[in-house]
C-alpha cells in the first residue's frame, strides 16, 4: 500500500438519522474509488460496513465500522456509524476520533431527530463538516424543501455548493456553484455511470447564478481582501473562492450541501472530490490536550509524525475465538508492527503483533500505522474502549469518552444450569465491547440486571450472547425492590421452649418494636437489667430479629427502619443457647411485625427528562399518570425544558420507550433512587396477592 504522509490524509464519519444513507453512501464511495469491485446493497445483505449478521438481519448500522479509499493522491479513513437512538453513543464515539463529519440528510425526510444529535456532537468536538442530501432520485424528495429546513434548525451558515439537475426519478446530475459548470451523469447497463461537464441548462441558469451570489457573500466575510474586492463590485476567481471556502469550513464558520444518490451511485466523485479538496487533514487541526502523567500537568500533542507515539481506543470488537481487535486512532509519532506498546491508562505494557486496516469485517495488514491515520491491532491485553496506547518513556493519557448512563433494564438469568460461568464470561467481553452496557446484581431481589439505552439495544445485546457466546438466557421485567416496616409501636413476646428426652430448648424475650423515619434503618437496643436473659444470649436476640427481616410479613420482602428495644425475659439454666434465644428473637419480630401495622413500601425515584417545549404538556400529564409528583421545571442552557418528578420505580421500567414514543426520539431523562414511600393500598394489595400466589406456586 502507498505510504502517506500525514497532509495527504483525510479522516471522516459518515453520520445522520438512521436510513438516510450512510452505509449506501459508504459502499459508492468505496467501489467508485476501486476499493471493492461489486457494488453491494443494503437490500442483498452485503455491503462492506454493514457486515454483521445482526445488521444483515435488521438493515440496519448497529456498529460502527471503519473502511478506507485512496482518491486522487489522497487516503481517506471513513467510518460508516449507526443512525438509531439505541446505538448513538457508538457514533459519539466515532466522532471523537474523527476530523470531519459528512451529515447525510435524506431527501425526502430532512432533519430528523438523530440529525440534531449527532449535529450536536459534532459541535461538541468541534468538527468542520458538509451536508449531503441523499435519496434526490426518490419520489417526494425536494433538495429545496430540505435546504430550508436545514437552515430553520442549522442557521443560514448552511449553504448550497451544489444544485441539483433534475427531480425524484428524473435526478440525473449536479450543478456545480464554484465552478459554475453542470455535472450530468450518462448511465450504461452494468456499469459506473460516468460524468461530462456541461454548461448549465438553461431553467437552471438565473437560479445558480443567486445561489453563487449568496455563497460568495457568506464566504468573502472569511477574509478583509476578498470582500473589499467583491464589495467594489469585482469578481472573484474559482481559486479565490476555493481558498476562503475551504478556510470557512476548517473553521467551522460554513457548513455547505452537495447532493446525489448514493443507490443509483449519482454524485458520488464530486462529494470524493469535496471531501478531498476541502476537509482538512490531521495535520491541519488544532493540537490535541492530553495529561502528562510523569507530571501530572495538561499538555497538548501535536499532530505529528516525528514526535513519541500516542493514540486513543475508540472501539472493541469482542471476538470468542481470536479475542479482541482494538481500534485506534493514532495522534502522533508511528507504532510498527512487532513492538510493544504502553496502556497508560491500566499500567500495562502490551506486545503488539500484527497491525491492520479495517475495509469493514477484513484485515488488511500493515508494517506501520502513523500519525493522523486509524487502524486496529489484535489481542491487547486488557485493553478496552477509552484507554490510551502510548510510549512508555512518555507516557500520556487522553480524556475518556462519557458515555450517558444506561435507561432501560431486564432482568436476566441462564436458561440452562450451569450456564453461570459462560453468562458471566459473555458479558464480561460485551461490556469490554460496548461502555455503555452495565450489568449488576440487584441486592434486594436477587436478579442480575442487564441495563442498556433502549429496547433494541438490549434485545442486541442478548442476542450477542446467544449467537457469538452460546448463552441462552431467559429475561424479563425486573422484578420492584419493595420493603415493609411498622406503622406503630408494639410489645411482642418470643418464646422457644423445646422438649423432647435430654437436653431441651429454651429462649425466651420481649421486645419492643418502633417505627423509624425513612432511611434511617435498623437498631437494636439492649434494656436488660438483673440478669433477667444472660449478656452472652442476647446478641443471638438480635441476630435471630435481624435474620427474621429479610422476609417480612405481609408479601415477604425485606423489614427496614425498625428499632428493636430488648426489655424482659428469661432463661433456662440447662436448656438456654444461643439458638434458642435466636429463634425467640424471629418468633418475636414476626409478631411484632404482625401486630405493628405492617406496610408495603415502594423505591420512589428522581426522573428529570429533557424535552423541546412542545412537549412539556405531554410529559407532565404522562407522568402524572404514573403516579409521578411534579417537583419543579427550568430551562436548559440550550432552550429545551428540564421536568424533575419523583416517580415509583414500578411504572417506569419502560419509561424510554413511552419516551420516545411521545417525544419521536427529542426527550432524554435520567433517573436515580430518591427514598422509599408506602404504597397506595389498593396497588398494595396486589402486589401482596401477587406475592402470596407466588409463594404457593414455589
Amino acid at each position: 500500500m502507498t505510504k502517506y504522509d500525514i497532509s495527504k490524509m483525510r479522516n471522516i464519519a459518515l453520520v445522520g438519522h438512521g436510513d438516510s444513507g450512510k452505509t449506501s453512501l459508504a459502499e459508492a464511495m468505496l467501489y467508485d474509488s476501486g476499493m471493492i469491485n461489486r457494488l453491494g446493497t443494503i437490500e442483498q445483505g452485503n455491503t462492506t460496513t454493514d457486515y454483521d449478521p445482526r445488521e444483515i438481519k435488521k438493515g440496519i448500522t448497529i456498529h460502527s465500522s471503519l473502511a478506507y479509499l485512496d482518491w486522487k493522491d489522497k487516503k481517506v479513513n471513513v467510518i460508516d456509524t449507526p443512525g438509531y437512538l439505541d446505538f448513538i453513543t457508538d457514533t459519539k464515539s466515532s466522532l471523537r476520533v474523527t476530523d470531519n463529519a459528512v451529515v447525510v440528510i435524506c431527501g425526502v425526510s430532512g432533519v430528523e431527530v438523530q440529525t440534531e444529535k449527532v449535529w450536536d456532537f459534532a459541535n461538541e468536538y468541534k468538527l468542520p463538516r458538509v451536508i449531503f442530501i441523499n435519496k434526490m432520485d426518490r419520489e417526494r424528495a425536494d433538495f429545496y424543501r430540505v435546504k430550508d429546513m436545514l437552515n430553520k434548525f442549522f442557521g443560514s451558515s448552511v449553504i448550497p455548493v451544489q444544485l441539483p439537475i433534475g427531480k425524484e426519478e428524473n435526478f440525473k446530475g449536479v450543478v456545480d456553484l464554484i465552478k459554475m459548470k453542470a455535472l450530468v451523469y450518462k448511465k450504461t447497463a452494468g456499469e459506473k455511470p460516468t460524468f461530462e461537464e456541461q454548461e448549465i441548462p438553461g431553467d437552471l441558469t438565473t437560479q445558480a447564478e443567486d445561489y453563487r451570489k449568496e455563497l460568495i457573500e457568506v464566504i468573502a466575510e472569511f477574509d478583509d481582501e476578498l470582500l473589499m474586492k467583491y464589495l467594489d463590485g469585482e469578481t472573484l476567481t474559482d481559486e479565490e473562492i476555493a481558498s476562503c471556502l475551504k478556510q470557512g469550513i476548517k473553521e467551522r464558520k460554513v457548513v455547505p450541501i452537495l447532493c446525489g444518490s448514493a443507490t443509483m451511485n449519482l454524485g458520488i466523485e464530486p462529494l470524493l472530490d469535496f471531501i478531498v479538496e476541502y476537509f482538512p487533514s490531521p495535520a491541519e487541526m488544532p493540537p490535541v490536550r492530553v495529561k502528562n502523567l510523569k507530571n501530572s500537568s495538561e499538555e497538548v500533542i501535536e499532530n505529528s509524525v516525528d514526535t513519541p507515539f500516542s493514540s486513543f481506543v475508540f472501539k472493541t470488537v469482542a471476538d470468542p475465538y481470536v479475542g479482541n481487535l482494538t481500534y485506534f486512532r493514532v495522534y502522533s509519532g508511528k507504532l510498527t508492527e512487532d513492538s510493544n506498546i504502553y496502556n497508560s491508562s491500566k499500567g500495562i505494557v502490551n506486545k503488539v503483533g500484527k497491525i491492520y486496516k479495517m475495509q469493514g469485517k477484513n484485515q488488511h495488514s500493515i508494517p506501520e500505522i502513523c500519525a493522523g491515520d486509524i487502524g486496529a491491532v489484535a489481542k491487547l491485553k486488557n485493553t478496552t474502549t477509552g484507554d490510551t496506547l502510548c510510549n512508555e518513556d512518555n507516557p500520556v493519557e487522553f480524556e475518556k469518552i462519557v458515555y450517558p448512563e444506561p435507561i432501560m433494564l431486564l432482568a436476566i438469568s441462564p436458561k440452562t444450569k450451569g450456564d453461570e460461568d459462560k453468562l458471566s464470561t459473555a458479558i464480561s467481553r460485551i461490556i469490554d465491547e460496548d461502555p455503555t452496557v452495565k450489568v449488576y446484581r440487584d441486592e434486594d431481589t436477587g436478579e442480575t440486571i442487564l441495563a442498556g439505552m433502549g429496547e433494541s439495544h438490549l434485545e442486541v445485546i442478548i442476542d450477542t450472547m446467544e449467537s457469538k457466546f452460546g448463552v441462552e438466557v431467559e429475561k424479563s421485567t425486573p422484578k420492584v425492590g419493595y420493603k415493609e416496616t411498622i406503622r406503630k409501636n408494639v410489645k411482642a413476646e418470643g418464646k422457644y421452649k423445646k422438649q423432647s428426652g435430654g437436653r431441651g430448648q429454651y429462649g425466651h424475650c420481649w421486645v419492643e418494636f418502633e417505627p423509624k423515619g425513612r432511611g434511617e434503618g435498623f437498631e437494636f437496643v439492649d434494656k436488660i437489667v438483673g440478669g433477667v436473659i444472660p449478656r452472652q444470649y442476647r446478641p443471638a436476640v438480635e441476630k435471630g430479629i435481624v435474620e427474621a427481616m429479610k422476609k417480612g410479613v405481609l408479601a415477604g420482602y425485606p423489614t427496614i427502619d425498625v428499632k428493636a428495644t430488648l426489655y424482659d425475659g428469661s432463661y433456662h439454666p440447662v436448656d438456654s443457647s444461643e439458638m434458642a434465644f435466636k429463634v425467640a428473637g424471629s418468633l418475636a419480630f414476626k409478631k411484632g411485625a404482625t401486630e405493628g401495622n405492617p406496610v408495603l413500601l415502594e423505591p420512589i425515584m428522581d426522573i428529570e427528562v429533557i424535552v423541546p417545549k412542545e412537549y412539556m404538556g405531554d410529559i407532565i400529564g404522562d407522568l402524572n399518570s404514573k403516579r409521578g409528583r411534579i417537583m419543579g421545571m427550568e430551562e436548559s442552557p440550550t432552550g429545551k425544558q428540564v421536568i424533575k418528578a419523583k416517580v415509583p420505580q414500578a411504572e417506569i421500567f419502560k419509561y424510554a420507550i413511552d419516551l420516545r414514543s411521545i417525544t419521536q426520539g427529542r426527550g432524554t431523562f435520567t433517573v436515580k433512587f430518591s427514598h422509599y414511600e408506602e404504597v397506595p393500598a389498593n396497588i398494595a394489595q396486589e402486589i401482596i396477592a401477587q406475592a402470596k400466589k407466588e409463594e404457593e406456586d414455589k
